[in-house]
């Protein structure tokens, strides 16, 4: 059984594995191999996921069950956006899908930020898995960009957003 943590320095290895083995599995067919390499020895070398470990207002997740890593999320307050955190990651290891690592990820993930209002990310819309897994978790299409994952990537996307809830802002 996976739970969900904290991401600390000692997972970094084991999360760039993962995320290796992840987008070859999702991306290979659609970009090829060596652009598949290229993204992932830049947006998930150790220097980037050192970074977003220690990007302050930010949440680097993973699931553990002693033994692996079955998946990781990582997302912080927008820099240019009120009220908004956007979802720069999420990947489970394909061994691992549809057993709920994902979804337990988001959730932890949605209650990170008690200023934000919005949960925003940009997805591949060839990634027809990622499109329904969000879709069935509250996101709708609000728009497009070429540059999906990093700006300059030339990448379509479609940018999602949900809604998100405040527990503590309720009525009592």
């Amino acid at each position: 059984m996976f739970f969900i943590r904290t991401a600390n320095d000692r997972d970094l290895e084991k999360v760039r594995v993962l995320l290796g083995e992840t987008w070859h599995a999702t991306y290979d067919a659609l970009y090829g191999v060596a652009k598949v390499q290229k993204i992932i020895d830049t947006w998930h070398s150790a220097a980037a996921l050192k970074a977003r470990l220690a990007k302050k207002g930010g949440e680097f997740l993973v699931a553990d069950d002693g033994k692996r890593l079955g998946g990781m999320g990582f997302a912080a307050m927008a820099d240019n956006m009120a009220k908004t955190a956007i979802l720069h990651q999420l990947y489970v290891h394909p061994s691992f899908h549809r057993q709920g690592i994902g979804t337990d990820i988001l959730a932890e993930l949605e209650t990170c930020f008690p200023d934000a209002e919005i949960l925003r990310l940009d997805v591949e819309p060839k990634n027809t898995g990622a499109v329904a897994f969000y879709t069935n978790h509250g996101f709708v299409e609000v728009d497009r960009t070429q540059n999906c994952g990093a700006a300059g990537s030339g990448i379509e996307g479609l940018v999602m957003e949900k809604p998100l809830v405040n527990v503590l802002s309720g009525p009592f």
